[in-house]
């Protein structure tokens, strides 16, 4: 009964997104294991590599005939040798294991032709697949974004008061810079790769910001929550990439929100010959809507300026966040009484640990 229960609790660990909480975690045993169905998949697809048409079809199969059974033998024989059912999953994926995945499948374009060039890019893609799995599996981030989505719906929907104080003073100093010619002529012509580049750069900035805040956030947090035993290092930093991808989550949604919203404000305010008077240029049409009886045109430059308000604005959102005592306090708020939750789920399963 105690490891059915420990089961659970480690299952409701893994769905807040907090696998590290769990005790004895490992690559190895935990993360691995979890992917093997993938890891499976991409063995077999990464197998065909091995095939050569210039070879009969006979010959390509017995290549990647050989690769499964360098894959299964070994597990199949370990199976019977811990007296388990041969087609049994592996309960541990070591070194072996992973030599093979990483080795079969290049060595096999070499031998069906002398294919270097495929056998490193099959490397370099079995090593990149193997550091997705971990950092994917291995702190749940698809937990993550599920439980970040879920909170995000009702803080907003908690928090309507807040953010109400929030969005008007922002989208104020965003209509300002809006409808300020300057605006328009440095946005308005620039090429899409310097806008996505300009996004990117307010996105870095603010994940720099976040990356540097939350490590003192997380241990304040574990500070007035008393958590007993102290996280590890390791938890720290997976709660802490709990709280960025939720806040991350919450900056987005921001960040699109007003990107439409200057779309359908500037269709309404910035006609062709606003646009000619601040930029020397009617503006490059892409389309054209029907509001109120009235045909308004969709242009480039419209979209290039709101996505870059949008990119300042999803910045200057996520800084106040954290940084604004009364946003701070209602963002943080809600996610201590989360937390609060978990680490109380934290305590019940160490005890339920320490019985078993």
């Amino acid at each position: 009964m105690c490891a059915v229960e420990i089961r659970e609790y480690e299952r409701r660990l893994r769905r807040a997104g907090l696998p590290l909480l769990i005790e004895d975690y490992s690559a190895r045993e935990d993360v691995f294991t979890r992917a093997i169905p993938f890891l499976g998949f991409w063995f077999l697809a990464t197998c065909l590599n091995g095939a050569n048409f210039d070879w009969p079809t006979a010959a390509n199969l017995a290549v990647i005939a050989g690769g499964l059974v360098l894959l299964l033998a070994p597990i199949v024989l370990l199976n019977l040798r811990r007296g388990r059912p041969w087609y049994a999953p592996p309960q541990r994926v070591g070194n072996g294991e992973l030599a093979i995945f990483l080795l079969v499948p290049p060595i096999l374009p070499l031998i069906g032709g002398g294919q270097v060039g495929v056998a490193l890019v099959t490397v370099v893609a079995n090593l990149l697949v193997l550091g997705v799995v971990y950092v994917v599996v291995g702190f749940g981030l698809l937990s993550i974004l599920r439980w970040s989505l879920a909170r995000l719906v009702g803080q907003l929907r908690d928090s309507f008061a807040m953010l109400a104080k929030a969005i008007p003073l922002l989208l104020f100093f965003a209509i300002v810079l809006f409808v300020n010619a300057e605006m328009w002529q440095v946005f308005g012509d620039i090429s899409d790769g310097n806008l996505a580049g300009v996004v990117a750069l307010f996105v870095v900035l603010g994940a720099i910001f976040l990356a540097v805040r939350l490590p003192g956030e997380v241990r304040e947090l574990e500070r007035r929550e008393g958590v007993d035993p102290p996280l590890t290092r390791r938890q720290r930093f997976n709660v802490g990439l709990v709280m960025f991808v939720s806040y991350a989550l919450q900056t987005l949604v921001v960040a699109v929100a007003i990107a439409l919203f200057f779309v359908a404000f500037g269709l309404l305010t910035t006609t062709g010959d606003v646009i000619d008077r601040w930029t020397g240029d009617p503006g490059d049409e892409i389309g054209s809507i029907t509001v109120f009886g009235t045909t308004v045109r969709i242009t480039a430059e419209l979209l290039r300026v709101s996505t870059a308000m949008a990119a300042f604005s999803g910045l200057y959102y996520a800084i106040s966040v954290l940084t604004d005592a009364t946003y701070r306090r209602e963002f943080l708020g809600e996610f201590e009484r989360s937390m609060q939750r978990t680490f109380a789920l934290r305590a019940a399963y160490l005890a339920a640990v320490a019985r078993g």
